[in-house]
């Protein structure tokens, strides 16, 4: 590991005293082949996503000064294809959508496959959909090309708003075409965020090991985190526990306790208990003594899930143990509509509302000879029936009409008073999840 690092480090050394001003003469800067300049880029966003923190800087330093090269070429200059290439992949990257732009307003010689150029500019300017058939065609037939592994990423995120299963093939050949890449990277974060809305969970899954064995260190590495919690919470029932630890066995203590306790809290607010309490348990034991502010947190997270069981009086305590002062604006939220939601639970029913009217007392229900003989007259139709059908008197008597208002009266009030409780929780819950 330190021999890739001090390999980094000397790579960027290079690249710095190739392109950094006072280094390197001007002359030597201009001299330096457009092609080359874009695999200095490639590099360092390669670094990145392997985590290097330290390569970020240069990576914006490398897209302005390729930008200005671009833009101050000569027209020979893209004679080469191999320069033209670096355009295109500039311009996927992360470049300026302007100098793709004005390279083809210059264009005069056809260097430039119009064709990728037209896709390649409604994709920047967020028209993709009008041509993701001909962009994943292009994808195809420009597979071998130097460009094919980024037509496919780019293909394949035009394409997921229409057919997430052919997008996920786009994908898959964008990370065969530049294993260990920025480009595999994206594809298979962007793979499992396709699964996880699509329910395609054994794929989601082995594109999640995939990703926590190669990209683990990747500053994008927390939205896959997201993708991965969406997809267990979501999809709990075809999930099993194994395929959990598993997946998170190659992550260190931390980062497996980070995961845990977003899956706790997604699973909480579910309503999905059982995995709730899984989760905040594994987060628990990965604490360091069960009495930090981690453990406390999964301890919380799991009080939240226990509301909506049977163990509610101990799932109030473990709410009530967590300060609201030692919880983010989200979480205090949480607690609030957790806290609501059990008081409603316990809270005792309202005489009035159980009395909705009482019925005079009746005699013996036991079946007699006499009712038997209504039941015939009726033609083995229930009374109520009978007595509607042949416009018959009813033959149990009305309620009292003032016995009725008031439990109507009483029962709106409940209702009115649920409703407006609820009413509130959801508001609670709406403000915590934005």
């Amino acid at each position: 590991m330190a021999r890739k690092q001090h390999r980094h480090r000397l790579a960027l050394t290079l690249t710095l005293g190739i392109l950094m001003p006072g280094i390197a003469s001007a002359e030597g800067q201009d001299s330096l082949p457009l092609y080359k300049m874009l695999r200095s880029l490639e590099f360092v966003q390669d670094s990145v996503v392997a985590g290097d923190s330290s390569a970020g800087e240069m990576q914006r330093f490398l897209l302005a000064t390729i930008d200005e090269r671009l833009r101050n070429a000569d027209k020979s200059v893209f004679e080469d294809n191999r320069n033209v290439d670096a355009a295109l992949i500039y311009a996927m990257s992360g470049g300026n959508p302007e100098t793709l732009e004005y390279l083809m307003s210059r264009d005069v010689n056809g260097n430039f496959d119009n064709r990728v150029a037209d896709v390649l500019r409604k994709y920047l300017n967020g028209k993709g959909l009008l041509v993701v058939n001909t962009l994943a065609d292009i994808a195809k037939e420009y597979r071998d090309k130097p460009i094919g592994p980024y037509l496919s990423l780019v293909a394949g995120n035009v394409m997921s708003g229409k057919n997430a299963k052919a997008a996920l093939q786009l994908y898959d050949w964008a990370r065969l075409m530049a294993p260990g890449t920025i480009v595999e990277e994206s594809a298979l974060r962007r793979s499992l965020a396709l699964c996880a809305d699509a329910g395609m969970v054994p794929r989601g899954l082995d594109y999640a090991q995939r990703y926590t064995r190669r990209f683990l260190h990747s500053p994008y590495a927390s939205q896959f985190a997201d993708l991965f919690v969406q997809l267990v919470v979501d999809h709990d029932t075809d999930v099993k526990q194994q395929d959990i630890i598993d997946i998170l066995s190659f992550m260190d203590p931390p980062r497996q306790r980070e995961i845990y306790l977003r899956m706790a809290r997604r699973a909480a607010i579910a309503g999905k208990a059982d995995l709730a309490a899984l989760a905040a348990g594994r987060a628990q034991a990965i604490s360091s003594d069960g009495s930090d502010a981690f453990g406390a947190l999964a301890n919380f997270y799991g009080g939240v899930a226990g509301i909506s069981t049977p163990e509610l009086k101990s799932a109030i305590n473990d709410v009530n143990q967590m300060p609201a002062g030692e919880l983010n604006a989200r979480d205090r939220a949480l607690r609030d509509a957790a806290k609501a939601v059990a008081e409603e639970i316990l809270r005792t029913p309202d005489a009035a509302s159980l009395g909705q009217g009482k019925v005079p007392n009746l005699p013996n229900q036991q079946k007699t000879e006499h009712d038997a003989a209504v039941t015939n007259q009726a033609g083995g139709q229930s009374p109520g029936t009978a007595g509607v059908e042949q416009g018959a008197s009813a033959s149990v008597a009305p309620a009292p009409e003032g016995g009725r208002q008031e439990a109507d009266s009483s029962f709106n009030a409940f209702v009115t008073t649920s409703r407006s409780k609820l009413d509130a929780i959801d508001g609670l819950l709406k403000q915590e999840s934005h």
